[in-house]
C-alpha cells in the first residue's frame, strides 16, 4: 500500500468516520470538505504536508505521533 492511501484509510476510518459529518470533521480541522471528500475516496488523495498538519494540529498531534501511530 502506498503511503498517501495509508494516510488517508487511516484518517478516514478511525477519524472521519467518527466525526458527527464530513462537514463538522472539516471545520473542526481547518480544512474544506471537499478535503474530506478526497481522504475519504477509496483511491486514497495526494495529501499536502500542510494539510495533514492542520489536521493533526486540530488532534494535539505531532506529524512525528501520526507517522508512529501508522507505523511509517
Amino acid at each position: 500500500m502506498d503511503i498517501d492511501k495509508k494516510v488517508c484509510n487511516y484518517i478516514a476510518k478511525e477519524w472521519i468516520k467518527t466525526s458527527k459529518s464530513n462537514r463538522n470533521f472539516a471545520l473542526d480541522h481547518n480544512i474544506d470538505e471537499k478535503t474530506v471528500r478526497k481522504i475519504l475516496q477509496s483511491d486514497g488523495y495526494r495529501m499536502p504536508l500542510k494539510t495533514l498538519y492542520k489536521i493533526c494540529e486540530s488532534r494535539n498531534l505531532k506529524l512525528e505521533e501520526f507517522f508512529n501511530i501508522i507505523k511509517l
